[in-house]
């Protein structure tokens, strides 16, 4: 899973990346345009799961679930007039799976907010409208490579015609994800990677005392409530009050906060639920691991993502949901006590299953 975040200046969000990654890499200062160059990071998903099955198997080694933060410049009201830099900055995130909004809630007369006053709801009309002038420039061009092609090339002329009507609802303003396209016309639209087309998740920067505000409040604040949109309430400040606690301290300070996740474990599980994502493990004596698959995937496509050649060699796969292989203590004691299961190519992976398949070449 690949996000990429987009924030204005000043909304904390190099201290929540920080916190993110669990390190100081992105410059954290109190003045507007301080993160230039692009940061990207791999953070680990974490999942309390993963180290009891490893005791239940006696694994040598845990690997997580991951994803990928790639950390652009800040935006501004019409960053899109500096051409050059401005496409420099969005070609990192064109290729992102989903997109992340950084919106500042939190009020603090110390830190300067770009437009000198917190406003969530105009802060995400500016992103959205550099983004939509990215995409119109980006269709533009396509229309103009494609027009001459399209007269002897029946899908040409029906991509076009696409790219004319998504051109026109962009400048009124609509994002390509609220543009009610049919599967087909999605598909033109694939590989010119628009930014408005991606899921949009909004990462709500509140203040210590809204920590509690739940995410149809938050919504409502964003001027969101009719919108798929995920949102999620993080506290920049206490993530990064946390980086240097031990795993005990961060444990007891959780409990003070009668929370059982940090915000940030939240925000990335809100991401791949936006994204219809989730994973599956697999288990043995070398290794734990989990494995992010799309909800709704067969076992074919889950044993995919470890070789792109199982999924052609699949023929079947013993299947066990972790906590029974952690009640029975592995593999052996969860089949003598009917736990796990023989399933074949039409299986739908479920979350929490432990995988084992079994291929043939």
């Amino acid at each position: 899973m690949k996000i990429g975040i987009v924030w204005l200046p000043n909304v904390w969000k190099s201290t929540l990346f920080n916190a993110l990654t669990k390190n100081y890499s992105a410059d954290a200062q109190n003045f507007p345009f301080c993160t230039i160059e692009p940061n990207i990071w791999i953070v680990n998903v974490h999942d309390e799961r993963l180290e009891k099955i490893r005791a239940a198997v006696n694994g040598q080694v845990v690997i997580p679930a991951s994803c990928e933060f790639v950390d652009i410049a800040w935006i501004v009201a019409w960053a899109s007039a500096w051409e050059g830099l401005w496409n420099k900055f969005l070609a990192n995130i064109r290729e992102a799976d989903a997109i992340l909004q950084v919106v500042r809630i939190f009020e603090d007369n110390d830190i300067i907010h770009v437009h000198w006053k917190v406003d969530p709801k105009w802060d995400i009309e500016v992103i959205n409208a550099e983004l939509i002038l990215a995409d119109i420039e980006t269709v533009n061009k396509r229309i103009a490579s494609d027009a001459r092609k399209a007269r002897n090339d029946k899908d040409i002329a029906f991509a076009v015609d696409v790219y004319n009507k998504v051109l026109e609802k962009l400048n009124e303003w609509v994002l390509v994800t609220n543009m009610n396209l049919l599967p087909e016309e999605l598909l033109s639209l694939r590989d010119l990677h628009l930014l408005t087309n991606k899921e949009f998740v909004y990462a709500c920067n509140v203040s210590e005392s809204m920590m509690d505000t739940s995410e149809d409040e938050l919504k409502k604040i964003l001027w969101l409530e009719n919108t798929k949109n995920r949102v999620v309430a993080i506290c920049a400040k206490l993530e990064s009050d946390m980086i240097e606690m031990s795993a005990e301290e961060k444990k007891e300070f959780l409990t003070e906060m009668w929370l059982k996740t940090t915000w940030l474990d939240d925000l990335i599980k809100t991401s791949y639920d936006a994204l219809g994502l989730m994973y599956y493990f697999t288990a043995w004596e070398k290794e734990v691991r989990a494995w992010t698959i799309h909800v709704w995937d067969t076992a074919p496509k889950a044993a995919w993502v470890i070789h792109s050649d199982f999924e052609k060699w699949f023929i079947k796969a013993d299947v066990v949901n972790w906590k029974d292989l952690v009640e029975f203590g592995g593999w052996s004691k969860a089949r003598e006590n009917a736990k796990v299961s023989l399933q074949w190519k039409d299986y739908v992976v479920k979350d929490g299953d432990i995988m084992l398949f079994k291929f043939s070449n």
